[in-house]
């Protein structure tokens, strides 16, 4: 195995069933955490494969030929994720962003897009409902996905020289296809379509300025996240980061920009916009600027697992409740208990001690819970 590779330990099974509090409670459309941040959105894994190998999130060494998947019977149902996701929104959840693995690998997931669709918020105002992907199915699926309800795409996209797209994917998909997905997903009027670019340092960052010249001036918002130590398989070391501030700086220098505010309180993009008003471009800095603090996102496993943080390493089994026959007034109450607890700042805490902390707790994989 390549030494660069650390391997991981199953924590799928490292999970508990929240308590069920003696008094129940309603859900009153908003709810805050311990440190005073609120629940708005949550993120929904609904597969854990992918067709591609990406060096930074499921490494070939790692999820190889023998890698076991979960079983059928231990994955949520479309039935059972609609019924969390409205009990989500019955607290306060305004966004909910579907993705995996590859959420395009799901069995008729237009389905499911249709079903999460129907839902509404207290207010009666729509759920802004949308979902990521690597863009491998996305030429063949975008008109079916806007059909069913949905409202927006981000696709992840590393590279736009060949060659160095292949070998970042490791399965040696042609960025073509993916472009083609894009360009679908923006005739199908799946919003505005967000592109993530990955930055590991000698392997894409050379990639950095194509990038941003060929999404500038177009209806699409690039964004650049920094190479993060999310899991333990992919071998992090922060030598491997390009910093958000050394984006900008690389970007600044041929095309100049200035930062404008967020659109909203928790939003993990900083914003920059061209100053010739030819577009914006984002850039997440998890790593180098650390944003726990305005943290308002729930994520829920493939299997059922409510987990508080990106970088967690275990998560609280929703899917025993679900298959416990216990109440949705039940649920709701334990989904609410276990909110109110949450403390996580990882992100906050790495940067306040060192960076080796990032490798000293296995941790749940990004493949699993998604980004």
């Amino acid at each position: 195995m390549n030494s660069g590779f650390i391997p991981i330990v199953d924590l799928r099974s490292l999970n508990k069933a929240p308590a069920v509090p003696a008094n129940l409670e309603s859900a009153k459309g908003f709810l805050s955490d311990a440190l005073g941040r609120p629940l708005q959105d949550l993120r929904i894994s609904v597969t854990d494969r992918c067709n591609f190998r990406c060096v930074y999130c499921m490494p070939k060494e790692v999820f190889g030929p023998d890698y076991r998947y979960l079983p059928h019977s231990n994955v949520l149902s479309f039935e059972e994720i609609t019924r969390i996701a409205k009990i989500f929104v019955e607290h306060g959840v305004r966004k909910i962003r579907l993705t995996g693995g590859e959420p395009l690998l799901r069995k008729n997931i237009e389905r499911l897009v249709e079903m999460l669709s129907a839902l509404t918020l207290p207010d009666g105002q729509a759920l802004d409902l949308a979902l990521i992907t690597n863009g491998s199915l996305l030429a063949q699926k975008a008109q079916a996905l806007k059909n069913a309800g949905l409202k927006r795409v981000t696709v992840s996209l590393d590279a736009l020289d060949d060659p160095t797209f292949r070998s970042m994917n490791d399965v040696d998909f042609p960025v073509a296809d993916v472009l083609r997905g894009i360009d679908a997903a923006h005739q199908a009027g799946l919003g505005q379509i967000k592109i993530n670019m990955v930055v590991k340092k000698g392997m894409n960052d050379h990639q950095i300025l194509p990038m941003a010249r060929h999404f500038k001036a177009t209806p699409f918002v690039l964004r650049f996240i920094e190479f993060m130590d999310v899991g333990t398989s992919n071998g992090w070391k922060m030598d491997d980061v390009i910093s958000s501030a050394e984006v900008i700086r690389r970007i600044n220098a041929d095309m100049p920009l200035e930062e404008i505010e967020p659109n909203y309180r928790g939003e993990t993009a900083e914003r920059w916009r061209y100053r010739d008003g030819s577009g914006e471009i984002g850039v997440i800095s998890s790593v180098t600027k650390a944003f726990c603090g305005d943290c308002t996102r729930a994520r829920l496993s493939t299997e059922g697992r409510l987990i508080t943080c990106l970088f967690a390493s275990r998560g609280h089994d929703l899917r025993a409740l679900l298959r416990s026959e216990k109440s949705d007034a039940e649920i709701s109450t334990a989904v609410a208990h276990v909110w109110r607890a949450r403390t996580d700042r990882y992100s906050e805490l790495r940067a306040k001690n060192t960076a080796d902390m990032a490798q000293t707790e296995r941790r749940i994989e990004m493949s699993y819970i998604g980004g």
